[in-house]
């Protein structure tokens, strides 16, 4: 089964960007064959220190709508839970780590966990 995720990356080296903060989203494939990225998607940021440009978030939520999930180095409450409501997962647990095997550790364990059925 191939997945498609978003991350928020600055480097596109590493997952090393606030939800709130990024400017663009690299969109790509999971599979037991490994990570594949196929685009990137450009958003304006909608954290404004300490508040939030609504409109910015809901233009956010509707390019990564068709994303299993998206990798960031934090996320609020708030839009965790407006992401969810979409049916997209906040992964926030591969902080600064390297993409591509950040990406790999978390599509194993969901198929291992069985949320993934193998390819």
């Amino acid at each position: 089964m191939t997945l498609k995720v978003a991350v928020a990356s600055k480097t596109g080296v590493a997952i090393d960007e606030h939800f709130g903060h990024a400017k663009v989203f690299r969109i790509y494939n999971l599979s037991s064959a490994g990570a594949l990225l196929v685009e990137s998607r450009d958003v304006e940021h909608y954290c404004l220190g300490g508040h939030g440009d609504r409109s910015a978030l809901q233009k956010i939520l509707n390019t990564i709508e068709d994303c299993a999930a998206v990798f960031v180095a934090r996320v609020g409450d708030g839009p965790a839970e407006k992401l969810k409501a979409r049916g997209v997962e906040a992964v926030s647990d591969h902080p600064w780590e390297e993409i591509e095997p950040a990406l790999a550790s978390w599509y194993t364990k969901k198929m291992t966990a069985g949320v993934i059925a193998p390819c």
